[in-house]
């Protein structure tokens, strides 16, 4: 078992929903923060210049099963990359091991909580 965690464009957001729901992944969490990387230019933010000091963005956090991870890994880059131009700040995907995972209203553990 694996988490995904996708920091992307907070536009790029519904894009990327319908991709991974296209792929077959459709249980994610999505939360909303600020941040910044190497970008130094000015971009527009909702009709409105400005110098990314801390950028919004959505971070996806996604279970999956070892088997799904490239799936949901292309699924994000694929839908990112379609109307990004190769923009510097286009995001980040991180792949980290997951130990464990309970559904709470069943008891299950493991792949089957997934």
């Amino acid at each position: 078992m694996k988490l995904v965690v996708a920091i992307i464009r907070e536009n790029q957001l519904d894009q990327v929903r319908e991709a991974l729901i296209q792929a077959g992944i459709e249980r994610i969490t999505v939360s909303y923060g600020s941040g910044h990387g190497r970008s130094k230019s000015e971009e527009i933010y909702r009709g409105q210049k400005v110098v990314p000091n801390l950028i919004p963005n959505a971070r996806l956090e996604i279970a999956v099963n070892d088997a799904f991870v490239d799936i949901t890994c292309d699924a994000i880059i694929n839908a990112t990359q379609a109307n990004d131009g190769g923009l510097i700040g286009s995001g980040k995907i991180f792949v980290m091991p997951l130990e464990e995972c309970i559904r709470l209203r069943t008891g299950e553990r493991g792949s089957e909580a997934i």
